[in-house]
C-alpha cells in the first residue's frame, strides 16, 4: 500500500472513520460526523479533507437555496469502496498494534 494514502491514525482521525463507518452508505456532512465522533468542527474538518486528498472520502455541495432553506449549504462526505476497505484495515491495525511498556498492565509482555 502507498504510504501517501494512508494519513496518520490519530484518535481524532480514528474517531472519524468510526463515524463514517456505522453506515458507510449513508452521506454524512461535517457536523453530523462532528457530533458522532464527539469532536469539534475546527478537528473534524482538516481531517475529512486529509482523508478526501488521500481518495478515502468523496464529497459533494448539497445543491439547495441558501436564502430559501435559512442555513447554507451542507458537505456530504462518504467512504469511497477503496477508502471503505483501507478504513477497516487501519482501524484493525491501530487497535492491535503493540502498546508501548508504559500502556501495558505490570507482568504483561509485548
Amino acid at each position: 500500500m502507498d504510504q501517501q494514502r494512508t494519513p496518520r491514525m490519530t484518535i481524532p482521525t480514528q474517531l472519524v472513520l468510526r463515524a463514517l463507518l456505522a453506515d458507510p452508505t449513508q452521506e454524512l456532512y461535517g457536523v453530523e460526523i462532528g457530533a458522532a465522533a464527539g469532536l469539534p468542527s475546527g478537528t473534524v474538518h482538516p481531517i475529512l479533507a486529509r482523508l478526501e486528498t488521500v481518495g478515502w472520502l468523496t464529497s459533494r455541495w448539497e445543491e439547495i437555496d441558501p436564502r430559501a432553506e435559512g442555513r447554507p449549504a451542507r458537505r456530504y462526505y462518504q467512504l469511497t469502496p477503496d477508502g471503505l476497505e483501507l478504513a477497516r484495515a487501519a482501524l484493525a491495525r491501530a487497535y492491535t498494534s503493540v502498546r508501548p511498556a508504559w500502556l501495558r498492565p505490570l507482568g504483561e509482555e509485548s
